[in-house]
């Protein structure tokens, strides 16, 4: 199963790929990086874009994607969201197969805490893909960490389909 982990932004979106069957299962690691001069509109047409590129390239069974969680910043909350939109909006037209996970899921899976640092969560993503360095950026561990969630989690839940 190839599976597609995204960490949702409108600045930066983490992606991870990973294949369940294959001994050495990290295909590849990344971020989308939209540009802080270019426009909202366009900022999010270049997600959609870019997501589609990676959709193509792997073809990934399922997708993974961290729910959003709470924001102090009210604007950025609205940012993140229309590009969390366009992000399901895409996984849905060129997947359809989409699961969400909280944080504390995520958390929970590779740690067995889901109250975890972010560097134990880093550090287990290395240590389960056998990686000499923790993936940069953190939104790309990030991202691979959720596709590591639900390698280990699709098993035993349905739930988390949308």
């Amino acid at each position: 199963m190839v599976i597609l982990g995204i960490d949702p932004g409108y600045a930066i979106i983490g992606y991870g790929v990973l294949d369940t069957t294959k001994q050495n299962m990290l295909l590849d690691y990344g971020a989308i990086v939209t540009p802080k001069e270019d426009s909202m509109p366009v900022r999010l047409q270049n997600i959609d874009k870019s997501l589609k590129y990676l959709f193509d390239k792997f073809k990934p069974d399922v997708v993974a994607i961290e729910e959003l969680f709470y924001f102090k910043n009210q604007k950025t909350v609205i940012q993140v969201a229309q590009a969390r939109g366009v992000i399901l909006l895409a996984c849905q037209k060129y997947c359809g197969n989409i699961y969400e996970y909280t944080p504390l899921q995520i958390k929970q899976a590779l740690t067995g805490q889901g109250r975890a640092e972010k560097a134990q969560v880093q550090f287990m993503v290395k240590a389960i893909l056998g990686l000499e360095n923790i993936p940069k950026p953190d939104d790309a561990a990030d991202a691979l960490a959720v596709a590591i969630c639900h390698s280990q989690s699709s098993p035993m839940l349905n739930n988390n389909k949308i």
